[in-house]
């Protein structure tokens, strides 16, 4: 059945059914049709910065190799061999299940742990023990199942469906052009906080969309920038940046800092702060000085997992009295608030009662969402 949406009600445009917040078939759906066809953020490339370097991926249940090859190359594949269909490799760091059944990835090869055939880094099959001289057996026809990179601003992005995807930067869309004068392909990570939070990753990507909800659920938010309470959070001019308090210039608790601002800014981006959704999994927060990320794992249809990375110069990392955590701790402050009311929010729709939500004039980024995933699952679950 195709999907519509119903009419407004007193004005309000109505959200998606709550059911689709909640529901396991339709988070499979969203499995197929967006994270196994959009292109994904899964780490920054500094995480496997010298050839050999790999992580082991869990993406909605399908477990992904990331590899750097011996040229440098960043590259992905299944984690399934192409014999008898083994898991290649258990866990990044080849703990004690991969010990004892041996194979995995070293010394610039991946081997499987079952009959020991044989991958070179960019998932050529180049060893089949016993097979070399059987008559038509051809190695070339068994290269790993390939996955899509691509990279942007120094983070890595997958597509499961590389043959139907289109290239990152017209994903992107406009977001590179807008944040072309920050270095975030030279900034590394200073810190990292992970979260566990009990929420479908829709309700937590409709939060960061807007600030509604700002003055009620953060107050040391609000104090450093009053813009985000100010009629509701409305008429925010993103494109510009969102102005601090009189003094204060980024996000931290004092609203200042000792680390410079990064080298190429304008006036606005030295003093505001920007924040763009990259869909469907990347959130940034770029103050002067310092960037939070958040990499989204939907790990069912209610709960995500969510690493914050907080990235900064190398110039200021490498001095002896750096320390991220005026940043860091201000930042986890207003996450721990964020992530409490997504919780809730999941809570409350999850009533017997509760068939959709509504969207309030100043949450119409909110309809993004809306649009985003009925473009992609729509056509397949029918909205009531």
């Amino acid at each position: 059945m195709s999907a519509h949406v119903p009419p407004a009600v007193a004005g309000l445009e109505p959200t998606l059914p709550s059911s689709w917040y909640r529901s396991p078939q339709v988070f499979a759906l969203e499995k197929e049709r967006i994270f196994c066809r959009e292109w994904i953020s899964v780490a920054r490339e500094e995480e496997l910065a010298a050839p050999g370097a790999h992580q082991v991926l869990d993406i909605l249940g399908e477990s992904i190799l990331l590899v750097r090859n011996r040229e440098g190359q960043l590259r992905a594949f299944y984690n399934v061999c192409r014999h008898r269909g083994s898991r290649l490799c258990r866990d990044t760091q080849a703990g004690a299940a991969q010990a004892v059944l041996g194979g995995g990835i070293a010394g610039g090869r991946i081997t499987c742990p079952y009959h020991q055939w044989t991958y070179d880094l960019d998932g050529r099959l180049i060893a089949a023990p016993y097979l070399a001289g059987e008559p038509g057996f051809d190695k070339s026809l068994f290269s790993l199942y390939p996955v899509g990179v691509e990279t942007w601003g120094g983070f890595i992005f997958l597509n499961l469906s590389p043959a139907k995807a289109v290239p990152l930067r017209e994903q992107l869309a406009g977001i590179p052009a807008r944040l072309a004068r920050y270095p975030l392909s030279e900034l590394r990570i200073g810190r990292t906080i992970r979260y566990q939070v009990d929420a479908n990753w829709k309700v937590i990507c409709e939060n960061y969309n807007e600030c509604y909800h700002c003055a009620g659920v953060h107050p040391e938010l609000c104090a450093l920038v009053p813009a985000f309470r100010d009629r509701g959070g409305a008429n925010l001019d993103w494109a510009r940046g969102i102005p601090h308090r009189p003094g204060a210039y980024t996000f931290t608790s004092s609203g200042v800092t000792r680390r410079r601002a990064f080298p190429g800014l304008d006036a606005d981006e030295q003093v505001r702060h920007k924040g763009e959704l990259a869909y469907p999994n990347l959130f940034l927060s770029l103050a002067c000085d310092h960037a939070a990320v958040f990499i989204l794992e939907p790990r069912s249809a209610t709960r995500t997992d969510i690493a914050c990375h907080f990235l900064f110069e190398p110039f200021e990392i490498a001095k002896p009295d750096f320390d991220p955590s005026d940043a860091s701790e201000f930042w986890d402050v207003v996450n721990r608030q964020d992530w409490a009311i997504c919780e809730a929010v999941q809570q409350g729709i999850s009533a017997r009662v509760h068939e959709r939500g509504y969207y309030a004039p100043m949450e119409d980024f909110n309809l993004d969402i809306r649009r985003y995933v009925l473009e992609r699952i729509g056509d397949a679950v029918g909205v009531a």
